[in-house]
C-alpha cells in the first residue's frame, strides 16, 4: 500500500463505517415520510431525500477506495478526479430538482445545505486529485475534511427532514377536524 494512505486507514473504516450505517437509517426516514399523507409527489424525495443517500454513499465509496492496497497515488489521484467531477455535475441535478418540484419552497438553509455546501466537498475532492500526486500530504487532508462535510451535510439533511415530517404532523393533529 502507497505509505501517504496507509496512514489514514483508521480514518476511512470508521468514516466508512459511519456512512454506512447512516445510509441504513436513511431507509427509516423514508418509511417515515411515506407514512405522512401529504400532497406532493416523489420530486420532494428525488431533490431532498435522494442526495442524502447519495452523500452517505459517496463518503462510503471514498473511504472504499483510499482503504484500497494502492500501489501508486496515480489511478487514485484518477479515480478521486472522476468522482468529484461526477459529485459536482450531480449537484446541478440535484438543484433542478430543487428547483421543479412544487411540494415544498426551500430556502437559504436548503440551499446551502443540499447545493452549496455539497459542492464545496465534491469541487475540494476534485481539486485534491489534481495535487495528490505531488503534494499527498495536504490533498489527503482535504479529501478527509471533504467526506466529513458530506457525513455532516447527510447528518442534517436527515435531521432537517425528520423534523420537518415531525413537525408536519403535529401540526396536522392539532388542526381542527370536521
Amino acid at each position: 500500500m502507497v505509505q501517504p494512505l496507509a496512514a489514514w486507514e483508521s480514518f476511512y473504516v470508521i468514516v466508512g463505517s459511519s456512512a454506512a450505517a447512516l445510509t441504513g437509517l436513511m431507509f427509516v426516514v423514508i418509511a417515515l415520510i411515506s407514512e405522512v399523507r401529504r400532497s406532493g409527489s416523489g420530486l420532494e424525495i428525488a431533490a431532498f431525500g435522494t442526495p442524502t443517500v447519495v452523500h452517505f454513499c459517496a463518503a462510503f465509496l471514498v473511504s472504499v477506495v483510499l482503504s484500497a492496497p494502492w500501489r501508486t497515488l496515480f489511478s487514485v489521484s484518477v479515480l478521486l478526479g472522476v468522482f468529484g467531477a461526477t459529485g459536482v455535475a450531480y449537484l446541478v441535478i440535484v438543484a433542478r430538482r430543487a428547483r421543479r418540484q412544487t411540494g415544498y419552497k426551500p430556502v437559504l438553509e436548503d440551499w446551502l445545505w443540499h447545493v452549496v455546501f455539497p459542492f464545496a466537498a465534491y469541487g475540494t475532492i476534485a481539486v485534491a486529485a489534481t495535487r495528490l500526486a505531488r503534494s499527498p500530504t495536504p490533498a489527503l487532508f482535504g479529501v478527509g475534511a471533504a467526506v466529513v462535510l458530506l457525513l455532516f451535510i447527510g447528518i442534517h439533511n436527515a435531521w432537517d427532514t425528520v423534523t420537518f415530517i415531525a413537525l408536519e404532523r403535529l401540526q396536522r393533529q392539532n388542526e381542527p377536524k370536521d
